[in-house]
């Protein structure tokens, strides 16, 4: 239980339980406590945070730099290294994505929803085609382009096998 603890920063109980659900084994422990980690994050997503700090980043060289505000719950939890990590992480990732225009999905307007979908019906590649094609290729294009303007739908830079939403839940 020491172990898993020292491991992943989870509490005592919950360490205990995933080696009970684990049958012992440590990494299928390390991640059934990131499981219910994730889905404990997802149900506090909706809560007030009026806590935070303040992270910079600036690139190698001085020409680019970042800074960004990330909120949480509580000032004991804004006061802690791992939340000040997580905020020079968010601050790395956005230097690292210039095409980035909202945080998630849900605050991207319809007008530019409806601009970008105008703009890929012009495409030359599309002339020709019957309709129904067309707006099935322009709903997935859509989608791919919108997908590189939301920042918590980036593949985090430092393991792209995790989008950003995934780090901030994890952490």
């Amino acid at each position: 239980v020491k172990a898993l603890r020292e491991l992943t920063d989870a509490a005592m109980m919950k360490c205990k339980e995933a080696l009970a659900e684990s049958g012992g084994d440590m990494e299928k422990a390390q991640e059934w406590l990131r499981a219910k980690g994730l889905s404990s994050a997802g149900k506090k997503s909706d809560r007030a945070t009026s806590e935070g700090v303040i992270a910079t980043y600036v690139h190698t060289g001085s020409r680019l730099g970042v800074m960004v505000e990330v909120n949480c719950e509580t000032d004991f939890v804004a006061k802690g290294d791992k939340f000040a990590e997580l905020a020079k992480a968010v601050a790395m990732q956005l230097a690292a994505s210039p095409t980035v225009e909202f945080v998630r999905a849900d605050e991207i307007d319809d007008e530019v929803k409806e601009r970008e979908r105008q703009a890929e019906m012009q495409s030359e590649d599309l002339a020709g085609k019957p309709d129904n094609i067309k707006e099935k290729m322009v709903e997935g294009r859509l989608g791919k382009i919108l997908k590189t303007k939301v920042l918590m739908d980036q593949p985090y830079i430092r393991d792209p096998s995790m989008t950003v939403d995934e780090l901030v839940k994890g952490y």
